[in-house]
């Protein structure tokens, strides 16, 4: 594995492989890699000879008070873990690298980047589609890889990608989780053990609500059953809870397409956000 910090570098290497017939995998990541972030790497080597990752924890997708600071880092582990998974190459900028002094212009994707997080986090995806709009461009791959425990970031980059004809592939890959069901993320590093025994309940809150609006029973009521669940178990705020268009997010849902049940709350210092599709 070729590890590189620089924009030139890394367009280097991509073309020395492109000239040489290779198709390239990109996994954009944060770092403090776990199994989940394996899978990405995984999904991008089955779809391309060779796998480029990048870390980098985005400041512009951080509100102020928000965790970038003690955002969980763990570089050499991260470089280590990913040679093993056999990545090509490790991207691994700094932020001066990635925005210049006078950095001003921004990516916004309007709808879908303002409601369910983004109301909760107003300007998150718009850091999150400028950065991966950026890394797209300084890397072209062919495909680049995402998972779909971040839903609402997938459909937002899905439709970045759509809007600005950017030339590459959006692959997502499912949602990785514990046996007791908690998925998988970087944050729950947060979690205190207390805290992690009662985590899974709100992948249970999910499925019994997906399960129940497959049958047939209003949305709302049954959202407002989970959220009940979920305080009981020990959960703090729940930003929200709700059966959404797994395509548009609209609120406004039609049994005939894609559903997504999708949820936010708190635990503690964590935030831990989840989804599952209605069956």
């Amino acid at each position: 594995m070729v590890t590189v910090t620089s924009v030139s570098a890394l367009r280097e290497r991509i073309r020395a492989w492109r000239g040489a017939g290779d198709t390239i995998g990109l996994v954009p990541t944060m770092g403090a890699l776990h199994a989940g972030h394996i899978s990405l790497v995984h999904r991008s080597r089955s779809l391309a000879t060779r796998t480029c990752a990048s870390i980098f924890v985005n400041p512009k997708q951080f509100a102020p008070g928000e965790d970038f600071a003690r955002y969980p880092r763990s570089p050499e582990a991260d470089a280590a873990l990913l040679h093993t998974e056999g990545v090509d190459l490790l991207f691994t900028p700094d932020v001066a690298e990635i925005y210049a002094p006078d950095h001003a212009t921004h990516v916004r994707v309007d709808g879908l980047g303002d409601t369910l997080d983004g109301t909760f986090r107003p300007g998150h995806f718009d850091g999150v589609a400028t950065v991966v709009a950026k890394l797209l461009l300084q890397a072209l791959p062919d495909v680049a890889v995402f998972g779909e425990k971040d839903w609402q970031q997938l459909q937002v980059i899905r439709r970045m990608v759509r809007d600005l004809n950017v030339p590459v592939r959006i692959e997502g890959a499912p949602t990785m989780r514990e046996p007791d069901g908690l998925a998988l993320s970087s944050r729950n590093a947060y979690l205190t053990p207390q805290e992690r025994t009662a985590a899974p309940a709100l992948f249970r809150a999910l499925t019994a609500v997906a399960a129940a609006v497959a049958g047939g029973e209003a949305a709302i009521p049954e959202c407002d059953r989970a959220i009940r669940a979920l305080e009981q178990a020990g959960f703090g705020a729940v930003d929200y809870l709700t059966v959404r268009d797994a395509v548009t997010l609209d609120a406004r849902t039609d049994p005939s397409r894609p559903r997504r049940v999708l949820a936010a709350a708190r635990l503690g210092r964590a935030r831990l956000i989840d989804n599952v599709p209605v069956p």
